[in-house]
């Protein structure tokens, strides 16, 4: 049954089609790569060979986009709190939104209860284990994960 629709209707929706969604977060990361300075991506080249002692991410998408962080053995708080090792300015971040720790020569990602929850790679998580090119979305922010080869 088809639907006519009102002239004086005031909403309608727009079907623009389905967006591509890559899996392979290796493509993803090359993608986000080719984007940086030669300077940035001498340091992302560095925390590649570093053979997970280090990582860092970066912010792909949202306020402060290109910054960079760090992340060591210590792991790094991620949330609104201006305590947080990666502060992020958004009402739908919480506090403490999420954290991410060394285990091993691997890095997790866990949300710590946060109200609108953690994604990775456009998936609803508790806890992941990244891997370098996740792409993980907390509030309005997009952030990379780049880890060792």
């Amino acid at each position: 049954m088809a639907v006519e629709q009102s002239q004086n209707e005031l909403t309608t929706t727009i079907h623009r089609g389905l967006r591509e969604v890559s899996n392979s977060s290796e493509k993803h990361l090359e993608e986000q790569l080719a984007l940086l300075s030669p300077e940035d991506r001498a340091v992302v080249a560095e925390i590649q060979g570093s053979k997970g002692e280090k990582a860092m991410i970066l912010i792909a998408r949202g306020a402060n986009k290109g910054s960079r962080f760090l992340v060591t053995a210590e792991g790094v708080s991620v949330g609104r709190s201006a305590s947080s090792s990666i502060f992020l300015d958004d009402v739908t971040v919480s506090r403490t939104h999420a954290t991410i720790s060394k285990q091993g020569n691997s890095f997790v990602l866990k949300d710590e209860g946060s109200l609108n929850g953690t994604y990775i790679n456009n998936i609803s998580v508790t806890e992941h284990l990244l891997v370098s090119g996740d792409e993980f979305q907390i509030g309005k922010f997009h952030l990379l994960f780049v880890g060792s080869n």
